[in-house]
């Protein structure tokens, strides 16, 4: 899934970078979300080919791997990108506080840094939902 995922964003990304739309803020925001929905739908995937029955770190496991994939999927497009056309890259570099222009290879790793955790946060809050459907008997209360 994070190969499916990191193709979609690379894709997503190109067409945002050629069509001068990709320094805006919306465009960004769009990539999460569509790492978001992608690291929903791995562990939805991995519950439904294991019978309905997930163990949480196996779900939790799945989303952040998911994400690294595609994360670090993107960040490599964004440097081959960066080495292709520095004014897409121009579009959307920062500058850190000291006023120096960030690189591409800052850029790549950022975005490789910001996609993981994105992923990490997401199977947190997924494997809540997804953990819910099996029965709980309460042995595992203390009382």
């Amino acid at each position: 899934m994070g190969l499916i995922i990191g193709a979609v964003l690379m894709a997503y990304t190109a067409v945002a970078a050629f069509a001068g739309f990709l320094g805006n803020i919306e465009a960004g925001a769009l990539d999460i979300a569509i790492l978001i929905v992608g690291v929903v739908l791995a562990i939805r995937r991995l519950k439904a080919d294991r019978g309905n029955s997930l163990a949480y770190l196996a779900g939790f496991g799945t989303g952040i791997i998911t994400a690294l994939v595609a994360s670090v999927m993107l960040g490599g497009f964004f440097w081959l990108l960066g080495g292709i056309s520095k004014k897409v890259v121009e579009e959307i570099e920062a500058r850190d506080l000291f006023g120096a222009d960030l690189g591409i290879l800052i850029g790549g790793l950022g975005i490789i840094l910001l996609g993981t955790m994105t992923g990490v946060v997401t199977s947190l809050i997924a494997m809540q939902y997804f953990k819910g459907g099996e029965a709980d008997n309460g042995g595992d209360r203390d009382l």
